[in-house]
């Protein structure tokens, strides 16, 4: 089990970075036609939705490596039964949130499919294409935080220390 779960956060990261050079592709298409003097419909809405897409997809992986910003103020002070009920009490309210907002991303996707919405741009393109990422983004976070949860109840959860999580100094 762990490793499929671990390949399904790694895909949805792979997803993510993908989404990324779309993005680019984009991004890099619709400056060349402005300097050469061409027009590819669409570069703008095509951009923002590759770049929610990296954007949702990324999330279960950024928690699995402890990327997420979190505020430990007050876990750090805590020590034993305290921080653990804090922790079991976080992940499950984490989770809960990370399930509601899998659930009405599923719906709105879905909802878009079933009445035919289309995007308002010049691209006219059937929303539920990119409402399907940030809902498959936010099920594979509400899975990642799931397996936050049971790993904490179980006492196997292992947590980035506070130097680890500061990659970016």
């Amino acid at each position: 089990m762990r490793k499929f779960l671990n390949a399904l956060y790694d895909g949805a990261a792979a997803l993510a970075a993908l989404f990324m050079v779309l993005m680019l592709i984009m991004v890099l298409l619709s400056i060349l036609g402005r300097e050469l003097g061409f027009h590819v419909r669409g570069t703008d809405a095509y951009a923002g939705y590759f770049m929610a897409a990296a954007g949702f997809l990324a999330l279960a992986h950024t928690l699995k490596k402890g990327e997420h910003i979190r505020v430990t103020l007050l876990v750090s002070k805590l020590k034993g039964l305290p921080q653990k009920a804090l922790e079991v009490w976080a992940l499950f309210v984490s989770t809960a949130l990370a399930c509601v907002a899998a659930f009405y991303s599923g719906k709105l996707a879905w909802q878009s499919y079933k009445f035919n919405d289309m995007s308002t741009g010049n691209d006219a393109t059937p929303l539920w294409i990119p409402q399907l990422s940030m809902a498959v983004g936010t099920l594979v976070l509400a899975i990642a935080f799931l397996d936050e949860f049971v790993m904490e109840l179980r006492g196997k959860r292992v947590q980035a220390t506070s130097s680890e999580s500061l990659h970016n100094e």
